[in-house]
């Protein structure tokens, strides 16, 4: 079986926005996700509507925002191109000072007790999180967790990108994002998903292979935890080790 990969036009205050390549299905959660990272939300409170448009279309999501958000994003809504990712043509300097721009560094303090999380992880995988991956093998997972290491958001995707906005708008349109404290990654983490992951406020991301020199300075920057799973099994920690803890 091999997955699928369809354009997704997504629509804002009915003008065109962004087109994304992606696996179909969790359309809402991707935009959402999207538009959060984008810097078009803060909180779903500042969505007026979110769904298909009205033909139905599933590859067209028309977003609304409330009268107040839209005049305080109206200078992103009047740009060209977007930031939350490498195609959109913006590069060097004024890349890095659009995404610092749109974060705040994190003050979250919460502790992970390491010991749990890769129990958690050794023993589920990231395979028994990803339906798509085990019909296909070749969809990206990320997986977000709370302090306790319940699950509060899933999302897969032929693009890593687009796997983590699906988590992310899941965790968001279901009103979790605020327990999420650790966002859990298939694939390597480039600066666009510890953007994403900033703008979610989400502090420690973990993934399985090791990240580049720019998403780990970047993290370090926006104070967050990153860290890689080795082949032995083990923890790599490139920055936050602080919080990561042993309980014993």
């Amino acid at each position: 079986m091999l997955i699928s990969e369809e354009p997704l036009s997504i629509r804002v205050e009915n003008a065109p926005y962004a087109v994304v390549m992606r696996t179909p299905g969790d359309e809402r959660f991707l935009a959402a996700g999207f538009c959060l990272a984008e810097g078009l939300v803060d909180r779903v409170e500042d969505f007026a509507a979110l769904g298909y448009c009205e033909q139905m279309d599933p590859n067209v999501i028309a977003v609304s925002l409330t009268p107040q958000r839209r005049e305080e994003v109206s200078d992103i809504l009047a740009r060209r191109g977007y930031i939350s990712q490498t195609s959109c043509g913006i590069c060097g300097k004024e890349l890095v000072k659009d995404l610092i721009q749109n974060m705040i560094p994190s003050t979250d303090t919460a502790r992970i007790d390491l010991e749990a999380l890769l129990g958690r992880i050794n023993d589920d995988r990231m395979q028994d999180y990803q339906d798509l991956y085990r019909k296909t093998g070749s969809a990206h997972g990320a997986v977000l967790f709370s302090r306790d290491m319940a699950v509060m958001g899933l999302g897969e995707d032929v693009g890593r990108h687009n796997a983590l906005d699906k988590a992310i708008g899941h965790a968001m349109l279901e009103n979790k994002l605020s327990r999420t404290i650790m966002a859990v990654l298939s694939s390597r983490v480039s600066y666009e998903l510890v953007q994403k992951c900033a703008r979610a406020q989400i502090s420690t991301i973990v993934s399985m292979s090791r990240p580049t020199a720019l998403a780990t300075d970047l993290s370090r920057k926006m104070n967050m935890t990153l860290a890689c799973i080795s082949k032995e099994g083990d923890l790599l920690i490139f920055c936050g080790q602080e919080r990561l803890i042993k309980s014993r």
